[in-house]
């Protein structure tokens, strides 16, 4: 069933699939949880402009996430499966530069 991300992961163990889903939830939980308590510190609530708590939501979730990634990750054993996932998520938010042609 997983035949096709375990490929395209180039990994070959199912152990080693379930530590990486193991991995991504915990993260997930992880940063759910630190934007909970960033949002209470910062006194966010449900009185807040809804486009303040959705731009503070990425602001916090998404390096908190990234770097969580890695921690949780490296403690699984899994440390380079993730850097390299986390190598090719980031060259996709960086523009690549155009090459210029020699004069």
């Amino acid at each position: 069933m997983f035949e096709k991300l375990k490929k395209r992961w180039e990994i070959t163990s199912n152990i080693q699939l379930i530590l990486i889903f193991i991995a991504f939830s915990v993260t997930g939980s992880l940063a759910v949880m630190v934007r909970k308590l960033v949002f209470s510190y910062l006194s966010i609530g449900s009185d807040t402009n809804l486009l303040i708590k959705i731009f503070m939501s990425i602001l916090i979730i998404t390096p908190t996430y990234q770097v969580f990634l890695i921690i949780v990750g490296s403690l699984l054993g899994q440390f380079r499966f993730f850097w390299k996932f986390e190598k090719k998520m980031l060259s996709r938010f960086i523009p690549k530069k155009k090459k210029q042609p020699l004069s």
